[in-house]
C-alpha cells in the first residue's frame, strides 16, 4: 500500500493498513532519513499510547531503530505526546517517534513523527519520508533490525521515564500552587487514553474518570467533544465539581465542561486562554489561528494589539509559524493549542492547567471569563456538520466552486474569501461559512459562525444545498 501522511503521521486501521510489515516500511523509511541528515547520532526518543498493540509496534521500531545504529530510549510506560516531544527537545535527541492515533476510533493507530524542535515533522520532512518508502521498496531495501531483548542488552534501548522532565517543565509554566489554594473542585476524564494519572499526579485531589486500561475507549472514540463527554457533564452539573476537563487519546488535545455542565469548547477555550496569557502572566506575540477556528480570537488579538495568521487546518502549520515568529498562541478547532514558551506542539495537559490557573486567580467560572469577553468583542455561535459524499460528487463541487465561487449566500453578500483549506466565505458583519472536503474521507465538512444561532443555522442549510448532499 502506499503510505501517506495526513494532517499529523501516518494512520490506518489496525491489521488492515496498520501491520507490523507496513510499520517496518515506514520506521525504515525513517531511520535512513534521519541517518542520512545526521540526526541518527543524536538518538531517537520513542513514545507510544493505550490503543491495542501499542506497546509491540513502540518495539519493533526500536529494533529498527538499533539496528540502524540509532541509539533509542524508549518510554518504559504509556506517556501522553506532549510529553514524548518535550523529551525530545530537552535531550537534544534527533527525533521522535510516538505511536497513537490520537482521536481516531479504537480501530486505528498511528506514527507520529516529531522533530528535533519537539513538534510534529513539517509537511516537507514527511514528503521526503513518503518518497523513501517508495523508493525503498521499488529496490526491495532491506529491514534492518536487531531484536528487542538483544538490543536492550546491548544499550542500543533504554527504558526512561519522560515524566520528571515534563512535570518540571509544566510547574514552571503554570502556578501549581495557585490553583491548589485556590480549592477548585475539578474532575477530568482522560477517556482512558495516555493522559490518565497526569492531571491528579501535578495537583493531587483532582479527580478522574475513565482512566482504567480500555483500548476500546468504552465505545466511544476518544475524542473530547460534547457527544462523548456526557458523564462529564452530568458530574459537573450534579454540583460535586466545578470544572470538567477532557483529554484525547493521546492527550495532545483538550475540552472542557464549564461551571452549568455545558461543553465548552475549543473556541471558547482559546478565547479565555488568551486572555489569560495576555492580562495575567503579561506576555505577548502573535497569534494564529487555522482557517476554520472562532472569530473571537481575530477580534481579541485585535483589542490588544497582536499581528493574526490565519492557516489551513492542521497544527504543522501553526507549528511552522511558532518556528519562523514570535507567536504568543496557535490553535486550531479539533482541542490541539499551544502556547509561547512552551514547545510548538499541542499539548492538552497543559492547556487544561492553565484554565484552572484562569479560574484560579479569576476567582470566575470558565463560562463566566468567556461572557465578559464577548460582553466587549460581541456574541458568537458556531457550529459544524459533516455531511458524507462520494468522490465523484466531492471533486465535481471542488471544481464548481473553484470556478464559480458564490458572491452571496442566504441573501448575504459575500465581501472576501479563503480558498486555503477549503471554501471560505466571510460576509459584511463578520460572519463566515466554510465548506471544506476531507482530503482523506468521503466526508464534507461545513462551519459556520454569526452572532445568532439562527443565522448559523441557515447558512449551514444552504452550504448543504450548495453542496447537493
Amino acid at each position: 500500500m502506499q503510505i501517506k501522511f495526513g494532517t499529523d503521521g501516518w494512520r490506518g486501521v489496525i491489521a488492515r493498513d496498520f501491520t507490523f510489515e507496513n510499520l517496518s516500511r515506514v520506521a525504515q523509511a525513517t531511520m535512513d532519513y534521519l541517518n542520512r541528515d545526521g540526526l541518527g547520532n543524536k538518538g531517537l526518543i520513542i513514545g507510544y499510547d493505550r490503543r491495542f498493540l501499542s506497546r509491540d509496534f513502540a518495539r519493533r521500531v526500536a529494533e529498527i531503530a538499533a539496528g540502524n545504529d540509532i541509539r533509542v530510549r524508549l518510554t518504559e510506560d504509556y506517556a501522553p505526546t506532549p510529553a514524548v516531544s518535550w523529551a525530545v527537545r530537552e535531550t537534544g535527541s534527533g527525533a521522535g517517534i510516538m505511536i497513537t492515533a490520537s482521536h481516531n476510533p479504537p480501530e486505528y493507530n498511528g506514527f507520529k513523527i516529531k522533530e528535533a524542535f519537539g513538534g510534529s515533522a513539517l509537511p516537507v520532512t514527511t514528503g521526503i519520508i513518503e518518497k523513501i518508502v517508495a523508493y525503498n521498496e521499488e529496490n526491495n531495501r532491506r529491514i534492518i533490525s536487531i531484536p528487542y531483548e538483544e538490543a536492550l542488552s546491548k544499550g542500543m534501548i533504554e527504558l526512561f521515564d519522560p515524566c520528571e522532565g515534563y512535570f518540571h517543565q509544566i510547574s514552571r509554566y503554570v502556578d501549581l500552587d495557585v490553583i491548589q489554594k485556590a480549592g477548585i473542585s475539578a474532575v477530568v476524564d482522560p477517556m482512558y487514553g495516555a493522559g490518565c494519572g497526569f492531571i491528579p499526579r501535578l495537583l493531587p485531589g483532582v479527580d478522574e474518570i475513565h482512566n482504567s486500561e480500555n483500548p476500546s475507549f468504552g465505545g466511544h472514540p476518544p475524542e473530547p467533544i460534547s457527544q462523548n463527554l456526557e458523564e462529564l457533564s452530568a458530574l459537573v452539573k450534579s454540583g460535586k465539581y466545578r470544572v470538567g476537563l477532557a483529554l484525547d487519546g493521546d492527550a495532545d488535545r483538550i475540552g472542557a465542561i464549564d461551571e452549568q455542565g455545558n461543553f465548552f469548547s475549543s473556541h471558547c477555550i482559546f478565547t479565555v486562554i488568551l486572555r489569560h496569557l495576555i492580562e495575567y502572566k503579561k506576555l505577548s506575540g502573535a497569534v494564529v489561528k487555522t482557517v476554520s477556528t472562532t472569530r473571537m480570537v481575530d477580534l481579541l488579538a485585535g483589542k490588544f494589539g497582536l499581528e493574526l495568521y490565519e492557516t489551513p487546518i492542521g497544527f504543522k502549520h501553526i507549528c511552522e509559524l511558532m518556528l519562523k515568529h514570535d507567536i504568543l498562541m496557535g490553535g486550531e478547532e479539533s482541542g490541539g493549542l499551544g502556547v509561547k514558551g512552551h514547545i510548538p506542539e499541542r499539548d492538552g495537559i497543559l492547556l487544561g492547567l492553565l484554565l484552572l490557573e484562569a479560574v484560579a486567580v479569576s476567582g470566575k467560572g470558565l463560562r463566566q471569563l468567556l461572557d465578559e469577553t464577548m460582553d466587549e468583542i460581541g456574541h458568537f455561535y458556531y457550529q459544524r456538520i459533516d455531511r458524507r459524499i462520494d468522490n465523484a460528487a466531492k471533486e465535481q463541487l471542488i471544481t464548481t466552486l473553484r470556478l464559480h465561487p458564490q458572491t452571496a449566500i442566504d441573501g448575504q453578500r459575500v465581501v472576501a474569501t479563503n480558498f486555503s483549506d477549503g471554501f471560505k466565505f466571510i460576509f459584511e458583519n463578520g460572519d463566515w461559512l466554510l465548506i471544506r472536503p476531507s482530503g482523506t474521507e468521503p466526508v464534507l465538512r461545513l462551519y459556520s459562525e454569526s452572532g445568532t444561532e439562527e443565522q448559523v443555522e441557515r447558512f449551514l442549510r444552504q452550504a448543504i444545498v450548495i453542496a447537493g448532499c
